[in-house]
């Protein structure tokens, strides 16, 4: 079973959706059979590096709402995420663009698909959790460096705009074929798709009907001549053939 799974580093309903899919995985009986893949999606590509404005000024002004309003909003989000055992920590995020984490990220599936996964993982943690600006390169190269990346090689990557560029590209490219708007967007053997950070149930329930479609319960054709009835034993019964004249 393969889960592709679009989302963005600032994107807190990504970093919820990614833990309560873990959820269901770890539930799963067949989890090993399983592989995530997580594709680039930029909420604002046209969003500036950070500049010092806060989370909260930023969702104020893009919601025209007061401050106030945006921490409130900005709480509910934290209680979620605590849900499934995470600390947001909006008063320290620094609201960027995330278009050099992404490619990043693509360099990272080279090293292979546990070093993908741990620099996904602290790319999140690092903004939502430790208050890092994820756009600034030597931020991002000790990322690299702690998720197993050498460091020289990830900032020679990111100190070149074109590496890995057309990778992010080309994942918004499939995401717009699917008319994809939003994340969270989870789609299931290329059939099923699952949108936002829906319920660790629904995941679960997902993952069972998939394993189900792929595995289906064996059909037996029956090749019998005569009635089973009369040539079988059943509950300790058996047929008694009728004497024949």
């Amino acid at each position: 079973m393969k889960i592709e799974v679009w989302s963005d580093f600032v994107c807190p309903f990504c970093y919820i959706g990614k833990r309560r899919l873990e959820e269901a995985l770890s539930q799963f009986p067949q989890r090993d059979t399983v592989e995530v893949e997580f594709k680039s999606f930029e909420l604002d590509p046209n969003s500036p590096t950070y500049n010092g404005r806060s989370i909260h000024e930023a969702l104020a002004a893009k919601y025209g709402m007061t401050i106030e309003q945006a921490k409130q909003a900005n709480t509910g989000v934290g209680q979620q995420a605590a849900g499934v055992g995470l600390t947001f920590n909006f008063d320290d995020m620094k609201p960027t663009n995330t278009f050099d984490a992404h490619r990043l990220a693509k360099f990272a599936k080279t090293k292979g698909k546990e070093i993908e996964k741990t620099i996904t993982e602290k790319l999140l943690n690092a903004y939502f959790s430790e208050g890092k600006n994820i756009s600034d390169h030597e931020t991002l190269a000790n990322i690299a460096e702690a998720s197993g990346i050498d460091r020289v090689e990830a900032l020679n990557v990111l100190n070149d705009q074109n590496l890995y560029a057309n990778d992010v590209r080309i994942d918004e490219a499939i995401a717009q074929q699917y008319k994809i708007t939003g994340v969270p967007f989870f789609i299931l053997n290329q059939k099923y798709a699952i949108s936002g950070a829906q319920p660790t149930t629904t995941f679960t329930s997902a993952l069972q009907k998939v394993w189900e479609e792929e595995n289906p319960a064996p059909v037996f054709e029956d090749l019998s001549t005569v009635n089973a009835e009369d040539a079988s034993c059943v509950d300790g019964n058996c047929a008694i053939p009728e004497k024949k004249e």
